[in-house]
């Protein structure tokens, strides 16, 4: 083997360590929050990061019904579901998804920045949103995620 020559690590799905996070998402941006929230869960933080092998970690969001938006966008954002029906589409406005059921904005909006595959939907299985205080997941453990200049006002 040529000693000068790079070695490509590469990780298996067995050798994966998951760790759980949890992340306040009060008074931060939905857009922000996301691609932070898609890049833990894709595993990028970690060194041994392998594009084909889920190597994420566990992420738990609180807080999910403090979130905001930037500006007119809050009024302008829409959201499209069809109901499976021929002529089914509908749209929902942010501030009315906001107000029926809040954790599947941040839900759409972290799906919407990993792969579309079935990585991408094994990934998300890991992301579990909650609009209040309250996570079912402490017996985990699960460490408290410093999100850095993503609240409003922070440089």
């Amino acid at each position: 083997m040529n000693q000068h020559g790079k070695i490509t690590k590469s990780i298996r799905e067995p050798d994966v360590q998951r760790d759980w996070w949890v992340v306040d998402a009060a008074g931060l941006t939905v857009g922000r929050l996301a691609t932070q929230l898609a890049t833990v869960l894709r595993g990028k933080h970690k060194p041994l990061f392998t594009p084909h092998v889920d190597c994420g970690d566990f992420v738990v969001v609180i807080n999910a019904d403090k979130v905001v938006m930037e500006g007119k966008r809050a009024e302008q954002k829409e959201y499209f579901h069809n109901t499976g029906y021929p002529g089914g589409g509908r749209m929902r406005s942010f501030t009315k998804l906001m107000q029926t059921r809040p954790e599947e904005v941040v839900e759409l909006a972290v799906k919407g920045m990993l792969p579309k595959n079935s990585l991408g939907r094994t990934i998300v299985k890991k992301l579990k949103v909650y609009a209040g205080s309250e996570h079912p997941h402490a017996a985990q453990m699960p460490k408290p995620y410093e999100l850095p200049y993503l609240h409003l006002g922070t440089k």
